[in-house]
Parts: structure tokens; sequence; C-alpha cells
């Protein structure tokens, strides 16, 4: 099983400190896509959707000082500071920055795959996505090294969570896996990746229950945790063994599927899903047993809505970043995949219905994008998109932010730093020139994305990329 087909941080202690930008610390690279670097800055007459699930707020103003939230409050209540940079945004909504979950720097159609150092970190900042996980790695040193030169301020990006090298078992196509077959070998994957600074691991398809006990546990040791798109280990078995997260909802997930034998993917595990009740026990046991062990799950309804037959048409700014063997290489599967050559409609509804159920039963949900796929899924843009088939799935607007945004900093142990809109948080702001809160598509007109109170040209970095997704 491919990953790039259809079938296919509360850290163990104290988080991590987050890496400050300030706007000295900018580099020629960033410079050009900034417009507010002030040191004290008032948005006023905006409305606010702070992240938390509260309703949206009218007329309010957010001051922001060196890099954090200084106020936020009714306009008319809040002091805009003497000499502070006012900008007047009426008309306009201000969210947090959303922390993306499942947000690769690599992009793949079904020819190609690309290490994507250049247009993945501008194209999630410019849609909004301030903070990712990275959730898998093909090459972990492209990573480590555009995180370190995100944090220099040398190229614009977002915060970077960097996760490892895929981990599997034995037996198909491992061109950027790893596999661990045995403890020792478990172990020495783990601690060699966490000395290298990954804060993350990520098990794949294969992987034996042994393999996964041992690596956790080894993770655990050295401070980083482990999530998994699993199949031959199902959820309940990897909550039962410590993993920390989950990846793709119910799409990964083997617990349903009757013929599968231990150890082992059944090809044919999406077939469970189709008479699954998300109200039923079997599902109502792997929920309870995720949140008794406060383990997450990742929607990433984005990527799977590729392959389901009658969805939207692709969007133009999507083929417009795309190069032009890359847009072809896309369109050629989606041509097929609109013929009916993809995932029953009944899966996918199921799947969306799973998240909500999950929820309702008290579990913590985190959204990302997975720019993997047929190509359909692009960074940030992919993000956007998944907040929509959130709020699809049946969860109110409010709710999907709180996914997209506090949830994810709560998942990622930075909740006391980013995720909602409060004194004291840092400033990670995105400007929307509508009201998602009403229209929850609006979340496409991004203006300006704050990270760390400096504030970048949304319009500029998607220009920037334009034509280089599947290149660079």
């Amino acid at each position: 099983m491919s990953r790039f087909t259809l079938l296919g941080l509360v850290l163990v202690g104290a988080a991590a400190p987050l890496t400050a930008q300030r706007p000295a610390m900018l580099g020629p690279e960033v410079r050009p896509f900034v417009t507010v670097d002030a040191p004290v800055v008032a948005l006023t007459h905006v409305r606010v959707i702070d992240g938390t699930g509260a309703p949206a707020a009218e007329d309010q103003t957010i001051v922001i000082r060196d890099g954090r939230i200084a106020a936020v409050g009714p306009f008319g209540r809040v002091t805009v500071p003497a000499g502070a940079k006012v900008l007047e945004l009426t008309g306009r909504t201000v969210i947090p920055g959303m922390i993306g979950l499942h947000d690769h720097t690599f992009y793949t159609t079904p020819q190609r795959t690309v290490q994507s150092n250049f247009s993945a970190p501008r194209l999630y900042l410019a849609s909004g996505v301030t903070t990712i996980r990275t959730t898998g790695a093909i090459s972990p040193y492209s990573e480590i090294n555009v995180r370190r030169s995100i944090d220099a301020g040398t190229v614009p990006g977002p915060r970077m969570y960097v996760t490892g090298p895929y981990l599997t078992g034995p037996g198909g196509d491992h061109a950027e896996e790893t596999v661990i077959s045995t403890d020792a070998e478990a172990r020495r994957v783990v601690a060699y990746w966490a000395e290298e600074g990954v804060q993350w691991m990520k098990f794949y398809t294969g992987v034996s229950r042994a393999a996964m006990k041992a690596a956790i546990d080894e993770g655990h040791r050295h401070g980083i945790k482990l999530t998994g798109h699993l199949c031959s280990v199902s959820y309940r078995e990897a909550v039962a063994l410590g993993i920390d997260a989950l990846e793709h909802g119910l799409l990964a997930n083997s617990d349903y599927d009757k013929a599968r034998k231990p150890d082992q993917c059944d090809p044919a595990m999406m077939n469970s899903f189709m008479t699954l009740d998300v109200e039923g026990p079997e599902a109502q046991a792997t929920f309870r047993d995720m949140v008794s062990h406060h383990v997450s799950m990742t929607s990433t309804l984005a990527v799977f809505e590729l392959f389901v037959p009658d969805r939207p048409a692709p969007e133009q700014r999507a083929l417009d970043a795309m190069s032009p063997e890359t847009r072809s290489e896309y369109l050629a599967s989606h041509d097929q995949i609109a013929k009916g050559n993809g995932m029953p409609s009944k899966i996918f509804t199921t799947a969306m219905a799973y998240e909500r159920a999950f929820v309702r039963a008290g579990g913590l949900l985190g959204f990302g994008v997975d720019p993997t796929g047929n190509g359909g899924a692009l960074f940030g843009f992919g993000d956007q998109r998944n907040l929509e088939l959130l709020v699809e799935a049946g969860f109110t607007p409010m709710e999907a932010f709180r996914i997209a945004t506090l949830n994810g900093a709560k998942i990622l142990g930075i909740a006391d730093q980013l995720g909602s809109i409060e004194a004291g948080k840092r400033a990670d702001l995105v400007v929307v020139a509508g009201n998602p809160a009403a229209n929850v598509g609006e979340i496409r007109k991004v203006e300006t994305v704050f990270k760390d109170g400096v504030g970048y040209d949304s319009a500029k970095l998607i220009e920037s990329v334009k034509g280089q997704i599947g290149i660079r």
C-alpha cells in the first residue's frame, strides 16, 4: 500500500520552547512579503473568531505589542496605544493562525514526488497556517534545515514541528520509509532521530505491534511523541501500546476489518466502512479507548475528497499554482476519478460522520491537508478546504475553527502560547476579507497573516509560488 494512492503536542514532560521571531531577524528573502512590522499595532473594527468555539464578536480591537497580543475587546473599550500603527479593518474577520497537523513539505501526484522546500512554507503561511506538524518525512534533514531557516528569518514560512521518517514493517515498497523489524531496530531508529532534533515520529501501514511498542517506549524516553497512518495495527491496538495520536480519522482504522490478520494490512480494509455505524458499539469502543488514553485524531478529509467522484471541480487558484506538467498529471487523475474510478461516496460521508461522532464522544480532533494523493490538495489551500469539509460534516463554523486552531495547539502542547486570540498569547493572527463565521468558504480570502506580530502579504506569497508546485 502506498501513501500516494487511495488505499494507501503535549510533549512528554515540558513542551519545547517556541522560537520568537522579531522584525530585525528577517532577511532579504523574507522582507518583500512583510507589510506590517511595527512594534505596536492595533487592528480596529474587526470581527473576531477567537478559536475557543465562542461566537464571533463584532467590532473588536486587537492590540499587538512586541509580537504578542496585548489586549482584545470591543472597540472603544480597548485603548489604542499612542504611536501604534492602526489598521482599520471594517468588514474583515480575524482568526488565530491555523495549526496544520498533517502538513507535509513534500508533494505528490500519481507520477511525481517532490520535496517542496520553496513552495510549501510559503503557501502554508499565505493560507493562514502559521504552525505545522509535518507528520511523516521523505527527507527529514530537508525539514530540519527548513525549520532552522524559517526560525532564523532567512526564508518565509510557518513554525514547524518536524516528524522523522515513516516507520513501517518489511514487505512492500519502501523507497521513502524506514523498515523496523525488531525491537532493537525500532529503538535505534527512534533514538537516532530524536537526537537529530525531530519532535514526532510516524508509523506507517505495515508496522508490527511489537516494533510499534518498542518505538513508542523509546520515543517517550527521549521526550518525543508518535502518531500513525495505520492498517496492520488497529486504532484500539495502537492506543493500548501507548501511541499519542492517530491520522486520517476513520480511513486508516482497521478496528472494523474482520478479515485482517494480526500485524498485516488488508488491502480491502475500506470495505469494512460501508456498513459501519458510527454510533454503534464498535465505533464507540474505539472512541472510549482514545478518549480515556488522551489520544488525538487528525482529520484529513481534503486529501480523501480527491478520490470521490462528483465532488467540486478543481480550484483555479490551485491549478495556477501547479507547474504545467503537474497540472496535467493531476487533471488526468481527476478525470479518471470523475468517471467513477474512485472511493464510494458512502465511505467518505461515513468518514465525515465518524469525526463528528468522535468529538461528540469527547475526542480531541485536529486537522491538516496531507498534500499527497493525486495532487489536488495543495499546501495551505487544502487546509482551508479541510475547514470547509468539517462544516459539511456537521460541525458549526465555530467548532471547525476551534479544531483548526486551539485543538491543534493542545495536541502540540503549546495552547498556552498559541491557538486562540487571548491577551498574552503570541500574535499569530489571520485577517480575512469577509465573514467565514457566516460562510466558511470565505476563509479563502486571506489578506494578511501575522506570525509573532509580523504581518505578511498573502497575495504576494501566493504569487511567488505560481507555477512552482510540483517542481520545488
